[in-house]
């Protein structure tokens, strides 16, 4: 059994966590700490998980981090850095689903995330945690940098056309749609129900902090810097993320089959047949990610659609798929799961 601790298990992402690894066969909870709620029944906050999870949050400092095998952190930007080191020390292997190892450039990420690096040395270790790229580098971590949400959808979807060279690089278009529990759970206006509810709008024109991640992961792929144009807007849809991407080519190539054979054997991402158009609603509660790929009126421009649900396979999923790795155990183990529908 793996020894799980999870720092910050009151948010979205946190219970998302619970949920997977509470049915996990071969994952065994050992803490989940808040400090704010220390000592609440984690089912008195969640009820879903009543019968399933049985420990109390505990505080930080009480919670024996250090006797995991491995600890997610589900906490906001800039927390994970502060506590990493001490767990790698002591042998603990770490996942963290914020941002906090994403960005190889550290001054880069300070600029978009407003605050010094706490253990710059650290971010050129961690592995960014995107397994259909970097399987093997995964198996052998220490640190995982789970990517985000609004990165997975984005990159899985341009992936197959940048490996085979077949599109422009310097003008990418993603035109990417979220739903409301993306912005965590928080109290703000904007995810107000009355706010978000029969509402539609783009927000980060001007720059998103997940467009460094995206930009360095397709030019990782590319062997060069990309262009990319990455709009975010949000929905009034709890779960869900549909990216719509945009490239010209510069190749005459058989879409249907680059993206078949880029994904063949990937237990999380469904190419559709061709003509195929993917809805969120189909990978809800699912660590899946749906493509079609597009070329309308036999143009010079290809479209891809690509959709996940931001909590799991944008999110908690990932993170689980990622210690199966790390550990040795088939990957879809405790997150082979059937989306909800309706």
């Amino acid at each position: 059994m793996v020894k799980v601790g999870i720092v910050g298990g009151t948010g979205y992402t946190g219970v998302e966590l619970l949920r997977l690894l509470a049915a996990h066969p071969q994952a065994e909870l050992r803490a989940i700490t808040s400090r704010a709620d220390a000592g609440m029944p984690v089912s008195q906050m969640f009820p879903s998980l009543r019968g399933r999870v049985d420990l109390a949050f505990s505080h930080p400092d009480e919670a024996h981090l250090d006797q995991c095998d491995v600890v997610f952190f589900a906490t906001p930007n800039g927390i994970a850095m502060q506590q990493v080191r001490a767990l790698l020390d002591a042998r603990v292997k770490v996942i963290d689903l914020a941002a906090d190892f994403r960005i190889k450039d550290v001054a880069e990420w300070e600029k978009w995330y407003g605050m010094s690096h706490a253990c710059p040395d650290l971010v050129e270790e961690a592995v960014y945690g995107l397994p259909e790229v970097n399987r093997e580098q995964i198996k052998s971590a220490r640190l995982i940098a789970n990517p985000g949400c609004y990165p997975t959808a984005v990159q899985l979807g341009f992936i197959p056309l940048l490996e085979a060279g077949v599109v422009e690089t310097s003008s990418l278009i993603a035109d990417s749609k979220s739903g409301v529990s993306g912005a965590g759970r928080k109290a703000e206006v904007h995810a107000l129900f009355s706010e978000a509810s029969d509402n539609f709008k783009a927000y980060g024109v001007a720059g998103h902090r997940h467009l460094p991640e995206i930009k360095q992961g397709l030019a990782n792929v590319t062997g060069t810097p990309v262009g990319l144009t990455f709009v975010p807007h949000l929905t009034p849809l709890i779960r869900g993320i549909h990216a719509t991407l945009y490239a010209r080519l510069t190749k005459d190539v058989d879409l249907q089959a680059l993206f078949e054979q880029r994904y063949a054997g990937e237990a999380f991402v469904d190419v559709l047949p061709a003509g195929g158009m993917p809805e969120t609603r189909s990978v809800r509660g699912s660590n899946i990610c749906r493509i079609a790929v597009h070329r309308p009126q036999g143009g010079d421009t290809v479209v891809v659609l690509s959709v996940i649900d931001n909590l799991v396979k944008g999110a908690a999923g990932q993170a689980v798929q990622n210690m199966n790795i790390l550990f040795g155990l088939p990957e879809s183990t405790g997150i082979d799961l059937v989306p909800l529908l309706p």
